[in-house]
């Protein structure tokens, strides 16, 4: 399988912008997911056009504010979609790519799939939020398949959104359920795209992807110290970060 070249970004559109420095550590624990669902939100800035990807990231759209101007773009064909839907709100026929129901905002509008692609390859999306088994220190994102021979391959739009949108961030656990981390030196899996990856939210730490390493920004319930022993790539905290303890 072949991967992608990531698209240039559009120097007519504003960068995401990096978040303040913060202290290393922050609460009293891990991050559940819908508390993490809030860090992203928090940093997705006003007014992008963003895709959330199936899984953890679709927990994004009920922490953004009302008043934030962003716009989420669904992979098979709305734009202007809402928080999750519950109760009375939930329409069969209203639901976002992971077949999960939403609620639509003002303005909303359906098109076809195809269209929806046309929109993610053609680098219309500003940021991207997506799943990973792995990410490796250098932003490559391997989503879409373990390898191992009885796994059911599942790219879906991944690879265009990864490649398509101007910053790919990936929300997710970060340690397996064998206690291996998921941020790694080299990814083992099969690729989803090269380099793409700018920012890695993990219940521990939020990492940033840099051209001379990766950063820590910042830490959940865990130190920068233990952070360390659990990561197999070097770290370093981000400028202006405080050192913080579990």
């Amino acid at each position: 399988m072949s991967t992608l070249p990531a698209v240039p970004a559009d120097p007519a559109v504003p960068a995401v912008p990096a978040a303040p420095a913060v202290p290393a550590s922050s609460g009293s624990g891990p991050l559940g997911r819908d508390a993490l669902a809030a860090v992203v939100a928090r940093d997705i800035p006003i007014g992008a056009y963003v895709n959330l990807g199936i899984g953890q990231p679709t927990l994004v759209s009920n922490h953004l504010p009302p008043d934030s101007g962003v716009t989420l773009h669904t992979e098979n064909g709305m734009l202007g979609m809402g928080p999750e839907a519950t109760g009375d709100e939930v329409d069969p026929d209203l639901i976002n790519a992971g077949k999960i129901p939403v609620t639509e905002l003002p303005g909303a509008s359906y098109f076809h799939h195809a269209d929806s692609f046309a929109m993610m390859r053609g680098g219309h999306l500003d940021i991207c939020v997506l799943g990973a088994y792995q990410v490796s220190q250098a932003g490559d994102l391997a989503n879409w398949h373990t390898g191992a021979p009885d796994a059911i391959p599942a790219v879906g739009g991944a690879m265009d959104l990864a490649t398509g949108a101007r910053d790919t961030f990936v929300m997710m656990n970060l340690l397996t359920r064998e206690g291996e981390s998921k941020l790694v030196e080299r990814c083992r899996y099969p690729l989803t795209g090269v380099a793409c990856v700018s920012r890695v939210y993990t219940d521990l730490a939020v990492f940033l992807i840099e051209p001379d390493g990766v950063v820590v920004r910042e830490t959940f319930g865990i130190s920068f110290e233990d952070l360390c022993d659990l990561v197999p790539i070097p770290l370093r905290l981000a400028e202006g970060a405080r050192p913080g303890s579990a």
